[in-house]
Parts: C-alpha cells; structure tokens; sequence
C-alpha cells in the first residue's frame, strides 16, 4: 500500500506514491512533441523501400515546387557540409565498422534506411513533399537473417566486411571445456534460437532543434535516455559543435526499453537542418518509422553444449552464436552480445569450464541494439532452458537440478569462468521461498491428476542472475566502451532548507522523481516535497551518463547519497559552530543537528542552511553556500538474482497458453521504493512473457519487414496476464554505499525462459522437447498434430 511519509521519517523502504504521477495522469506532461517554439518548421523523411539498393539519382523538383517546403536535403548535402557518419561507441579488435550516415550516401542497406528529408511549415505538407521526391535506385539481392548472411555467396552488405563479419568474440578457456566435455558422463545439446523483437515504446521517437545565430548555439529537444552521451557523439564526432554551443534536453519521455539510448540519424538530421534552414525544426516518428527505425533487440542463433557428471553436476559449458547487429552499428551494439552476454554464462551456477564463441553479422535490416535486459535476457534463455531439456534427459527433477549446481553461500566473493566476480549472493533461499508460493510439490501433483484427464498444465522455472548498475569505468574501458560509466549527483541546498538534486540519470518511467527524492528525505530528515530532481538538461546537470543497464539506484542513487553525507558533514561544522561545540561532538538525526548527550541544545537543518547562506556566522576558514557534487565510479558491478516461476495451461485442440500463476522472488538488495521496484518487475514480466508467447519481427528473404505495425506484431493486452506475485530475500550490495542493486529488467530477463520452460513441460505428454519462440497457438497446434501424426 502506498503511503505518505512525515517530516523526520525514513522513508527509505517506504512505498511512497510517485510524485511525477499527478502530471501525467492529468496529460500535463511535456514531451518532445508537446513542445513548440516560434517559426517551427517540420521534418519529413524519404526512405528506401529497398533492403540493397544503389541510389542513382535523387529528384526533388516536385517537392520543392510544392507551397511551404523550405528544404529538401540529401546525404550528399550533409558529407558537403562536413557532417561525419555516427560512430559506434563500443570497440573489439577486429571490428568491421560500416559507415553509417544520417542521410545514406550512394547507397542503403535496409528497409527504412533515409536518403533525404523535407522541411516544410506542416507535417502535412512534409510528408506529401517527401512523396514527392523521386528516387532512382537500383536494386540488389538482400539477406536478412545472420545464419545465412555468413554462408559463402551472401549478398554483401559492406564492402569493408567480407563475409558480413563484424567481429569474431570468444571467452572462456576453450581447452578445458573441451576436455570437461570430453570427460563428461552427459552431454545434453541444443539447438536455440532467441528472436528478433521491437522496443514499442509508448512514446514514438522525436526530436525538436532550434538554432540561435546570434549566439551560434544549437538547442536540442530529444527523446533520449542519456542527453549527455547525445550531445558529446553528435556535437564532437557527428555534427562538429562544440560542446559549449550545444544543450540537448530530453524532456518527459515515454519510455524506452534501451532503444532511445542510441544516436538516431532523424536527430542528427533535424540538429544540422534547423541550422541550414534558420528555423526550428521538429520530427516525430510514426509508428511505421519506429518499426523501420528503432533499433531492434535480441536475434542469437545458438547451440550449446551443456556436460553433466554422473552426479548431475555441470561440468562444462559451450556456447556458440551468431548475432545479427543490422545493417549498421550502434551505440552499444558491440557489446551486447560479448560482454554482456558472455559473461553471464555461469548463471548462478557453479560451472568450472565454460567457453562462448559469438560471430556478428551484418545483414540488410534494421540495427539491433540493447533492448530491456540487453544480452542478460539471452544469456538467462540459454542457461535455463537448455537446464530444463537436461533436467528431462537426466531423469532430474528441474527445480532440484537447479539446486544441485547453485553457487554456495561462503563462496562469495566467486569468480565465475568468464571473467565476472559476483561480490554476493544466497541463491538457495530465493529458489525455496519461490516454490513455496507457488506449492510447486502441489502443482506437481495437481499436473498428473490433469494430465490423467487430457489437460495440459505446465510449469517452468527460471533462476537468473545479472551484472547490472552498469559503471566501473575502468572495466568498462578496457572491455571496449569507449567512454566510463559513472554517474554525477549534485545537492543544492537553498537557504530555506530546500533541496534542488541535479542527476545525470534520467527517467522515463522508472520513477526517479520519487525514489532519489526518497533518499535525501531519509538523509536529511524533510518531505519528498521539499526535494526537486532535476535531470535531462545538459544545460543544468553536471555531465552523467543516462539510464540504462539498471544502472540508475546503484550508480546514479549512490552519487546522490555521496553528495548528501558531504552536505551533511558541512552542516555539522556549521552546527557545531552555531551550538559552541566541537564538530566531532555534533551529530545529525530527524533534520535536527544536537549535541551528543544533550538533545535540547540543536539545529535545525532549515536554520543550518541559512546561516550558510548568510555567512555571517559560519567558521572562518569555511566557503558560504551548502553544495556538494559527486561523481560517483563504482568498483563493480551490482548483480540482481531470483527465481521466477511461471504456470500455464495449454489447450491442446487450439494451442492456446494461459498463463495462470507467475510467481517471482527477486534480490535486489535494499529496496528504495518496493511498490516501484514491483511496477518495474511487472512491466519487465509482461515484456518477457510477451517474447516467450508472440512477439517477434519478420523479414522476408528480400529484407522487407513483414511485421511493421501492431496489426501484425503482437504485444500482449493485460488481459492475457495474470496477477503476478512478488516476494524478495535481501543481499545488500557492497559495492554502493546504499546497498541497493538494479531492479528495471530483471522481470524481462527471467520470465522469458521461465515462460518457454513452462509451456514446453505441458507439452511433454507429447514428446515434445523444444520449440522456438514465440510459442504461438499456431506453431503449439501444429508441434501437437506432428506429435500425434496428423497432417
């Protein structure tokens, strides 16, 4: 239940109702498509239809005759201009970096690929225009799945990768899995295939740039999670604007799911136009462009090789994928089928060998990229259903197979065999409260009675773990990154005692108003409604690194929390001086500075605060003013675990899964907000579920995407989920100084797999051992119908 705190009170753990919620519950929320700024002009984009084209000729004639179109700009007009392809910012040895233009120059390489834009003083206008523009391509073959796009003879994507390879990646010691697996009394194998799927974020990608001469700066309006890396890749290695010239805002956004991490060309086009035009210009995508244009998430073909001894521990792992990155590389997309997927391989099981062999292929379609969980969800798929088709080959019951191989307790710190030291973890109590909850013995039992009846019940378990709070810089950079992950926190007292927070975090959805405000009301002792977050103004904010890899609470939270001891500590010294007594001999409790043993003879922080503005009676060697900054560089990273649990009914003359019970028991460490952690868990679920049972983008043989709106790419309705039961043990991480690890994608990383396990064991009257996701109606029936020898 949520709840509303006092004055004094820790509101640390507390449900606190989310104060950002009232603005948009009443549509007074600004995002970027809200916003409109005198003489505003509006982009318009033409797009290939071509997967593999040459662009011959670009005709523009009609579209400039037509009233109200200011420009018509192409790719050429940008390389003449200076404006430099968008850069990758993640790097392997070997890497095959593609140019990647804004506007595509000569050629393109996917369905959706821009070759020019319209600005013009209405989108109605802009977007006839853009129908207007004639372009003459000649087209080529295309290949659109990674499998095939590494087979000899492919269609080539870009001169300068032959064979389509961007990166060959391998970890782990190749030698002793080998002979682990050699040694091995079981060898279970299998074939797997993670699909292809697309953000859908509420809010379409936008972007709105206006440029003032006069001061020969350019402001952007732009649905980014992270302005900050926006303004450093587009000012310094796109655009060439110096960082000064530049503020980029990314005001209320609408959600993300990782896809609006990336620097987009539209941004980079509408950035540059508004300063050729001289008038602001602003693009909103369409739900058809996104679908063209956003980048995509998952694509792993994958088999693996999972060695058991006769006892049924695992003692080796092998693990080889092909990925597909698209057409063209982005921000993170180098890394997330390595090091974020890799490296998370031992699960939270103790394997002693393990080696992953990952190919990255250019093909001709939309660019894959991080997307909600980013490499962990595909690792966690990999570990957990290949343990389930173990569980049946061993004769294993695959709750107990699981236990069999968990990490111990006193084994923590434990270095995993691909590279990771998890800093703690209790995985045991996590899996036991979880079949608890769900009866798992009495399921078990009701499931035989089912099956006697011809009812199809399944169950599917999904024990995960994930490296998140994405930030030790000096890991980060050696891996490749091409930048640190740390994160900035700045407490602004004024001289009221309110408090101003700048974060180089941003929100958009996770809450961050609430739970960051929650923090410095537990520290200093004052309301939530006594506290402003500030976030997504390179104008305002200290540079920071956005939001991503659940990095916000355990990075960007702990800044903040770093900050306000540093606060506090100048307001004992100010207290101590007011009171007549040492600092040492001051201490700081519900918003009052007293003395130790004498807690009549106190501050207020309110007064504390004034008197460092005032300055009249502070210490002589003291600056006025109560500020502090943090810059906040962890040492590791934070790792979230559990166990989830899903139970389902299959129909088995339609194919048709209801899932009737989910059940998850998640460790995040302390717990800010539980009622906000539970919203993140429930969207992540839905999302995870959605993948196992009907999402997933289609390409057709020439790269046409046959799945590009919500009339053919099914996400799920509420309706289709039941109410989801959460529960937590509690591992604090001592990695921050709050103890809290990242809660926004774990329910996306384990519900996948624990969804697929459950659908599969219903199926297993029939022989059936796996099948692909999604797990449609349709494909269930036809796996039944094989099964039973029908037609």
């Amino acid at each position: 239940m949520a709840t509303t705190a006092q004055p004094g009170a820790s509101l640390m753990g507390a449900s606190v109702r989310r104060k950002e919620d009232p603005r948009f519950i009443t549509g007074t929320g600004r995002y970027t498509d809200d916003l409109k700024l005198a003489g505003q002009t509006y982009a318009a984009f033409v797009r290939s239809p071509h997967a593999n084209a040459t662009i011959n000729a670009i005709d523009a004639s009609a579209a400039l005759a037509i009233p109200g179109v200011h420009a018509v700009l192409t790719g050429e007009d940008m390389k003449k201009a200076g404006v430099n392809p968008i850069p990758p910012g993640w790097l392997h040895p070997g890497i095959k970096i593609a140019e990647y233009r804004a506007l595509a120059v000569g050629r393109v390489a996917h369905v959706g690929n821009a070759v020019a834009v319209v600005i013009a003083d209405s989108p109605t206008i802009a977007r006839d225009a853009a129908d207007a523009v004639v372009v003459d391509y000649t087209d080529h073959p295309a290949v659109a799945d990674a499998v095939s796009a590494l087979k000899p003879g492919a269609p080539l994507v870009h001169a300068d990768a032959p064979g389509n390879v961007v990166f060959t990646w391998q970890l782990g010691d190749a030698a002793a899995t080998d002979a682990a697996i050699a040694g091995a009394k079981t060898v279970v194998k299998q074939h797997l295939v993670n699909q292809r799927l697309i953000a859908n974020a509420m809010e379409p990608r936008a972007s709105l740039a206006s440029y003032d001469p006069a001061a020969d700066e350019l402001t952007l309006y732009v649905t980014s999670q992270n302005p900050h890396v926006h303004r450093l890749i587009m000012g310094a290695f796109v655009l060439g604007i110096p960082e000064h010239k530049f503020r980029v805002i990314a005001p209320d956004v609408g959600g993300g799911f990782g896809s609006k991490i990336f620097i987009y060309p539209e941004e980079c086009v509408v950035a540059w136009a508004s300063k050729v035009v001289g008038r602001p210009v602003k693009w909103t995508a369409t739900r058809s462009e996104a679908y063209l244009t956003d980048a995509h998430g998952r694509d792993h073909d994958t088999d693996v090789e999972m060695a058991f001894d006769a006892n049924g521990k695992i003692v080796a792992l092998r693990v080889k994928t092909v990925a597909n990155l698209g057409a063209y590389l982005t921000l993170f997309a180098p890394a997330v089928p390595t090091y974020l997927y890799g490296t998370l391989l031992s699960g939270q099981y103790n394997i002693p060998a393990i080696h992953v062999d990952v190919t990255a292929a250019y093909t001709h379609t939309t660019p894959v990229d991080a997307y909600r969980g980013a490499g962990r969800p595909e690792a966690t798929y990999v570990l957990e259903r290949t343990l389930d088709v173990a569980a049946r080959q061993l004769g294993i019951d695959p709750a107990e197979l699981r236990r069999r191989n968990l990490i111990a307790p006193d084994a923590f710190p434990f270095q995993t065999a691909v590279a990771l030291q998890y800093d703690s973890g209790n995985y045991e109590p996590a899996l036991d409260k979880a079949l608890a909850m769900v009866d798992y013995k009495g399921f078990r039992a009701q499931q035989a009675a089912a099956r006697a009846k011809g009812k199809l019940l399944g169950i599917g378990l999904s024990s995960y773990i994930e490296a998140c709070g994405l930030a030790p810089s000096h890991i980060v950079g050696s891996l490749g990154a091409q930048a640190g992950l740390y994160e900035s926190g700045v407490v602004r007292i004024h001289p009221t005692g309110k408090v101003t927070v700048l974060t180089g975090s941003h929100s958009h959805g996770q809450g961050h108003e609430t739970t960051f405000a929650q923090i410095v009301a537990s520290e200093l002792g004052c309301t939530i409604d006594d506290v402003e977050i500030v976030h997504g103004d390179t104008g305002r904010v200290p540079f920071g690194m956005g939001t991503y890899g659940s990095r916000s609470g355990a990075v960007g939270g702990a800044a903040i929390f770093n900050s306000l001891q540093k606060v506090k500590e100048k307001g004992r010294k100010i207290a101590a001086h007011l009171l007549e007594a040492a600092p040492e001999d001051v201490d700081f409790a519900g918003g009052n500075y007293f003395v130790k043993g004498s807690p009549s003879r106190a501050k207020g922080f309110g007064e504390v605060a004034l008197a460092a503005y005032l300055a009249h009676n502070i210490p002589a060697d003291m600056e006025p003013g109560l500020e502090a900054t943090t810059f906040f560089n962890p040492g590791n990273f934070v790792f979230p675990f559990g166990t989830h649990i899903a139970a389902v009914e299959v129909d088995s003359e339609t194919g048709q899964v209801t899932v009737q019970r989910y059940v998850a028991v998640d460790d995040f460490g302390n717990v800010i907000n539980p009622m906000i952690v539970d919203g993140q868990l429930h969207g992540g679920i839905a999302q995870g579920t959605a993948q196992a049972l009907w999402e997933g983008a289609q390409y057709d043989s020439n790269g046409q995407l046959l799945t590009g709106s919500l009339m053919n790419y099914a996400i799920p309705k509420a309706e289709f989920l039941p109410n989801f039961e959460t529960d937590r043990t509690v591992t604090p991480s001592p990695v921050n100084p709050l103890g809290v690890k990242g809660a926004g994608e774990a329910g996306t990383i384990a519900s996948t797999a624990a969804v697929a396990n459950a659908v599969i064991d219903a199926l297993s009257p029939f022989g059936i051992t796996h099948l692909d996701m999604p797990l449609t109606p349709a494909k269930i029936w036809s796996a039944i119908q094989g099964a039973k020898g029908g037609n």
